[in-house]
């Protein structure tokens, strides 16, 4: 009998309701005014890719038509319903569904699993409004006390792991001290809000920055200004761990199906600035076995205690290398991931081009040279994606809804047969995006 792959675990191998509840979901643990709230609407665009195949999609911001019919052609989807443009800065996407009763209804029709970016809290008649066990893991484990705690129970029995050392600042006095001993004896400290997304609450303090700016008081002080820490207490004050210099950051995805089963998705290359997640990059050979096998092994055993919790769902753990090679989980996420959509687009890639072994990087922010509204953004694009396909690339937006920020980016996926061929049509990508500012002068 064939086992259950992670795609009948997660949808039961049909097609889905994609909801962009990414603001939705971050909103329970950082305070969402205009600016934090429509950047995760942008974000949201990735609900294209919460499953390999979706039937319906809800977008909060608006989504032009030439970006879903380019997707349908690419990854052979079959007819993909789209509502977009349901919530503003001002808004969620849980208001958004609920002042609409007939797309409600139109959901509830289809009878197809229900997948958001994450399980958050809403109303009874929010479609796939997640169990209260679900919720209560879900605020539980996305705690970086908790997760932190869980991993030091596990890592006795995975030797290659360890669990970078932890300090809790309860007061800001208690906070100040800390800092000042590390920063006596020239240690480089990260600092973490307890709940935090995509990097937004940690930050790396240097010795260095500490002297800098006059001592730990007024260091603190700046990054408390710029709302880069809470100003209230419960700062976590974590090891920072030297990273490996030939080795890159992991992320280990999983499902737990809903029988608390869980299945591995398998280990990602990520492209962390500093503390910002920016990509990821899946495929055979990107991660080697002997970083693989046990970040599976612990992720696996991470996701048996999140099942126990009643976590049910997608969840990853995120781990730094050191320079001995040993994995430093650092945090996990129970909801969807960057990451997940590059196992997605894989998986849909593997399957519709009947060979396996895509390689596939997800960039979510690519920097543009001139602010674009999406119609040109999306016809830049098509032009950049045939210079990617001469040297063997397909290029996919993913988050075309940015590019008239005050700072424009655009969101892609690249899929190839190599990493070497990803990175020469990401530099592609990237020239030609950084230019493009000299053709709209």
């Amino acid at each position: 009998m064939r086992a259950a792959s992670w795609q009948d675990a997660w949808t039961g191998g049909r097609r889905a309701v994609h909801l962009g509840n990414v603001a939705d979901f971050n909103g329970q643990f950082l305070p969402q005014g205009p600016e934090l709230r429509r950047l995760g609407h942008h974000y949201s665009c990735l609900a294209a890719f919460y499953t390999p195949h979706p039937a319906l999609l809800v977008l909060p911001h608006q989504a032009e038509e030439g970006w879903l019919r380019r997707l349908a052609e690419v990854l052979a989807w079959e007819p993909v319903e789209v509502h977009s443009g349901i919530a503003d800065e001002h808004s969620t996407l849980a208001e958004g569904l609920a002042a609409r009763p007939a797309l409600r209804r139109r959901i509830e029709e289809l009878g197809l699993p229900v997948r958001p970016w994450g399980a958050a809290a809403a109303t009874a008649e929010t479609p796939g409004a997640a169990p209260h066990a679900v919720l209560e893991a879900v605020r539980r484990f996305e705690s970086k006390v908790e997760s932190h705690a869980l991993f030091s129970r596990l890592a006795p029995h995975h030797p290659a792991v360890r669990v970078p050392g932890r300090q809790t600042a309860r007061s800001p006095r208690r906070l100040v001290r800390l800092v000042r001993e590390h920063a006596a004896r020239g240690r480089t400290v990260v600092l973490k809000a307890p709940h935090g997304v995509g990097g937004y609450g940690t930050v790396i303090l240097t010795a260095d920055q500490v002297g800098a700016a006059g001592g730990p008081r007024a260091a603190l002080r700046g990054l408390t200004a710029a709302r880069v820490l809470p100003a209230q207490g419960g700062i976590l004050l974590e090891e920072h761990i030297a990273a490996h210099r030939g080795l890159p950051d992991l992320t280990f995805d999983g499902v737990v199906a809903e029988d608390g089963s869980v299945h591995a998705v398998g280990v990602a290359v990520m492209d962390v600035d500093e503390v910002h997640y920016r990509g990821a990059t899946v495929g055979p050979g990107v991660v080697p076995e002997a970083l693989a096998a046990p970040a599976t092994a612990f992720g696996t055993a991470v996701g048996r205690e999140l099942a126990e919790a009643g976590h049910r769902g997608w969840y990853d753990i995120d781990f730094v290398v050191d320079r001995t090679g040993r994995l430093a989980p650092t945090e996990t996420n129970l909801r969807l991931t960057g990451p997940a959509v590059a196992f997605m687009l894989q998986a849909r890639l593997d399957a519709v081009r009947d060979r396996a072994g895509h390689c596939v990087r997800t960039i979510d922010q690519v920097p543009l040279g001139v602010r674009l509204p999406q119609p040109a953004l999306l016809d830049q694009l098509e032009r950049v994606a045939v210079r990617c396909a001469r040297l063997g690339a397909t290029l996919l937006p993913t988050i075309p809804t940015a590019g008239f920020e005050e700072l424009p980016t655009v969101g892609v996926a690249l899929a190839a047969r190599s990493t070497d061929v990803l990175t020469a049509a990401e530099a592609v990508l990237r020239t030609a995006l950084r230019a493009v500012g000299d053709c709209w002068e």
